[in-house]
């Protein structure tokens, strides 16, 4: 019954907030900038509890996600520019093709743990960014054109679908088997939790939704390059879930919207950008080591000032 009712308001204000996003952008009241820096908060958000879900549930250290956002961009526009398919289709195939690369990388890599596993996801991702690079049917180092066609709508429907899936996912029993690896991987192994399964499982389904927001991503600018795709970029998501709390996916929403309004303001100044996202992680781990939230949702903190209230 809670779990209905948590669902139904969750809906409800999704569609509030969408309807009134769209609302003030069709009125002009938000302009083209700012219509732009709330499609990438979307996708950032996205890649954000996709990662998360890796890093944060499961617990293992990913800083390949980069990778996953490139197979996505880049064959979303493959499926539009040169096959001439609908989006909704080049969004699907990204997804896909994202979880299979999630699928080919996490089965002989996630056996390892630590520094071993963060290396090869980073060797990972580097790997897809130079394959990009030296192929000359999707423009090499030149880059690829791309039409526009992400909107607000197409972004807010796969950001909607990827919290509501990673959060019923969390709250699941393979959820919690996940969570258990991540607290402890040698105890779950002994209580008979097939551990490389749920790994594995949590890596492909965090690649696919990376490979979604790869597809919004790409047909929101007018050309993807080779570049776009390199370690910064996987250290920026790293950086909202660690931000955010190892743990929390509110955290990492709230994360992903804070530094994307960072990034947008500072976008003529990417030395600047950098400085100020080290010195908010030093910050943080100074004063909040588990994160702005920790392993807490906000929903928690309804509940508890509700359970106080209950209490008087």
């Amino acid at each position: 019954m809670k779990k209905s009712k948590s669902f139904w308001v969750f809906l409800v204000l999704s569609a509030l907030i969408f309807g009134v996003i769209q609302f003030l952008m069709n009125t002009g009241i938000i302009d083209d900038l700012y219509s732009n820096m709330i499609i990438l908060m979307a996708i950032n958000i996205m890649l954000a509890v996709s990662l998360h879900l890796v890093i944060g549930i499961t617990g293992q250290f990913s800083i390949g996600h980069a990778g996953f956002l490139a197979v996505g961009a880049y064959i979303s526009a493959i499926v539009t520019m040169k096959l001439e398919l609908p989006f909704f289709v080049a969004i699907l195939a990204a997804g896909i093709v994202a979880a299979l690369a999630g699928l080919l990388v996490g089965i002989p890599t996630l056996r390892l743990r630590g520094d071993y596993l963060a290396i090869a996801t980073l060797g990972f991702a580097e790997i897809i960014r130079i394959i990009f690079l030296n192929i000359d049917y999707v423009g090499g180092a030149a880059g690829m054109q791309v039409s526009r066609l992400t909107t607000w709508t197409w972004a807010f429907v796969c950001l909607f679908i990827t919290i509501l899936v990673i959060v019923n996912f969390t709250n699941s029993r393979h959820g919690r088997a996940a969570i258990s690896i991540r607290e402890n991987e040698i105890a779950a192994d002994a209580m008979g939790i097939n551990t490389t399964y749920y790994k594995v499982a949590a890596f492909a389904l965090g690649s696919f939704f990376a490979g979604v927001a790869g597809a919004l991503q790409a047909h929101n600018f007018y050309i993807i390059q080779p570049t776009n795709f390199g370690f910064l970029k996987s250290f920026d998501i790293l950086i909202y879930v660690v931000l955010g709390g190892l743990g929390s996916i509110s955290g990492s929403v709230i994360a992903a919207v804070f530094l994307t309004i960072i990034s947008t303001y500072l976008q003529d100044y990417p030395e600047t950008r950098m400085i100020i996202y080290s010195l908010v992680l030093v910050i943080v781990m100074l004063y909040r080591p588990k994160g702005l939230m920790g392993t807490k949702e906000i929903t928690d903190l309804f509940r508890r000032k509700g359970g106080n209230n209950h209490d008087k």
